[in-house]
């Protein structure tokens, strides 16, 4: 696959697909340990403030995922203005990165 055939829209795809587990290392940085890979979802259940809202912020990343990758390759099959569709990508992405750190922040 040549990657310089990819269009903005499909990067922020990659990007968005990225973004929760980015924001699951926030939350286990520094206080999740071997051990806990035993039984993650307690040691989940046991976290609270920040690191609790990360856990809630990557699940939150995951479920509105399949509803923008659907959005981005509907765009594309029925032809939508390709500047149009990498400007609303674009946006998507930064604006699930500020959500992500306001909600993280409790912002």
């Amino acid at each position: 696959m040549h990657t310089h055939h990819l269009t903005l829209a499909y990067w922020c795809l990659l990007a968005a697909a990225v973004l929760p587990y980015v924001t699951a290392w926030i939350a286990k940085a520094g206080a999740f340990g071997p051990g806990d890979n035993h039984t993650p979802r307690e040691w989940a259940a046991r976290q609270g403030g920040w690191r609790a809202r990360a856990l809630a912020a990557q699940h939150n990343g995951f479920e509105g995922l399949p509803l923008f990758m659907a959005g981005v390759l509907a765009a594309h099959q029925f032809g939508a203005t390709q500047a149009r569709i990498d400007a609303l990508a674009l946006a998507y992405v930064l604006l699930r990165v500020v959500y992500v750190s306001c909600y993280i922040r409790d912002k």
